[in-house]
């Protein structure tokens, strides 16, 4: 019993880590292509399918404290897409420092859920204080987001 019970965490275990990798693949991916249309002024294309399936699939398998880290994540993508999706990028698009600000946001939610995930595959896994990936350098308002992320965990 033991042993079934072991097998279970660590098929689930499992599960989250591929759900998990495929919802910040795909994040990367849309982002990246925004980021290309704005800054290049060119027309863009995505399978909005795979970011539904992607959140899905991760929001199944998460405990409730990562599935509530996904859906403030989703949130923040959504007002970026308000921001930047709508945005005619081959006759006005976005500037990249509108752009930089607009990935904010998300980038911080993004954060919150990386150290949710981490948390929730490993106790000994430490917290991330900076964001990684995605389409967002490190724009010129880091300074005042960085004040905001030195008090979290």
């Amino acid at each position: 019993m033991l042993t079934r019970r072991a097998q279970d965490q660590h098929w689930l275990r499992d599960r989250q880590l591929v759900a998990y990798q495929d919802l910040l693949r795909e994040y990367a991916t849309f982002s990246m292509i925004l980021r290309r249309a704005h800054l290049g002024r060119t027309g863009w294309d995505y399978d909005w399918g795979a970011w539904s399936a992607a959140l899905m699939s991760a929001s199944l398998v998460a405990p409730s404290a990562v599935a509530a880290e996904i859906d403030k994540f989703g949130q923040a993508v959504q007002r970026l897409l308000e921001a930047t999706a709508g945005v005619d990028t081959t006759t006005a698009p976005l500037s990249q420092e509108q752009f930089e600000q607009a990935m904010v946001a998300p980038a911080l939610a993004q954060l919150d859920l990386i150290n949710a995930m981490r948390r929730s595959v490993g106790r000994d896994q430490r917290p991330l204080s900076v964001w990684l990936g995605g389409a967002s350098g490190r724009p010129s308002h880091w300074e005042a987001t960085e004040s905001r992320q030195s008090g979290r965990t």
